[in-house]
C-alpha cells in the first residue's frame, strides 16, 4: 500500500492547481476581488487535503478513532451484515473542517472490503447509516477480534476513497482511505469492548483512544 504520507494529499491537487491558476489569471488581470474569492477557496481545499502525522498510542488492545471528529451516537447494535451478535458501535461525524485522512483502528488483515452504492444525505442523520453511499472495512486483529469501520458519504462528500485491499495486513493509525467532503464513519467493535469515549467529544484519527478491547 502506499504511504500517503505527504503533507496534502495527492487526491487533493485535481482541485487545487486549476484553483491556483485561476487565481493567479485573475490576479494578473487586475480582477482583484475575485483573485481574492479564488484565494480563499484555493486555502480551503487545501485546508480539507491537509494530511498531519499521529502518534499512534503503542497499546495493542486500545482501538483508535478512524477519523477527526465528533462522537455523534454510543450504541449497542444487532445483525450488522459483516459481524453477527451484539456489537458496540460508535459513530463519528466529521465537519468540513475536519482532516478527512481516515486511519485504521486497530492492527491486523484485511478480512472484507464491501462498496454499496446509496444516497448523500446529511451525514449527522441516523438515516445515513442505512441509506447512504458507503464503504465497510473489516479487519482481524492477530488475536482473532473482528472491527468493522465503515466509511459512509454525507450531504456534501460524493467520493469514498478506500487504499486498502481484502488479504492486506495492516498497522494500527495507518491511513486507509478518506472521504470528500464531510461525511461520517462508524466503528463496530466486540461487545464487551471499553468504550473511553462519551458523545459530544472531539477525537483525532489514529491517536484518541475510543475503546478497549478485553
Amino acid at each position: 500500500m502506499k504511504q500517503h504520507s505527504s503533507l496534502i494529499i495527492k487526491e487533493g491537487f485535481i482541485f487545487i492547481i486549476p484553483l491556483a491558476a485561476i487565481t493567479a489569471i485573475l490576479a494578473f488581470a487586475g480582477i482583484t476581488w475575485a483573485a481574492v474569492c479564488f484565494l480563499v477557496l484555493m486555502l480551503f481545499v487545501v485546508n480539507f487535503f491537509r494530511n498531519p502525522e499521529r502518534m499512534v498510542p503503542a497499546d495493542d488492545k486500545l482501538i483508535v478513532s478512524p477519523a477527526d471528529g465528533r462522537i455523534l451516537k454510543i450504541e449497542d447494535v444487532d445483525n450488522n451484515d459483516l459481524l453477527p451478535g451484539t456489537l458496540k458501535k460508535v459513530s463519528i461525524f466529521m465537519n468540513i473542517f475536519n482532516v478527512h485522512v481516515n486511519r485504521i483502528p486497530v492492527a491486523g488483515r484485511v478480512k472484507t472490503i464491501r462498496y454499496r452504492e446509496g444516497r448523500f444525505l446529511n451525514a449527522s442523520l441516523d438515516k445515513a447509516s442505512v441509506l447512504n453511499e458507503s464503504n465497510s472495512v473489516l479487519v482481524e486483529t492477530p488475536s482473532g477480534r473482528e472491527i468493522l469501520t465503515i466509511q459512509i458519504a454525507g450531504l456534501i462528500a460524493r467520493r469514498i476513497v478506500c487504499w486498502v485491499e481484502e488479504g492486506m495486513s495492516i498497522d494500527k493509525g495507518k491511513r486507509f482511505g478518506m472521504i470528500r467532503f464531510g461525511s461520517r464513519l462508524e466503528v463496530f467493535m466486540p461487545r464487551d469492548t471499553e468504550i473511553t469515549v462519551n458523545v459530544g467529544d472531539k477525537v483525532k484519527a489514529g491517536s484518541t483512544g475510543i475503546g478497549y478491547l478485553k
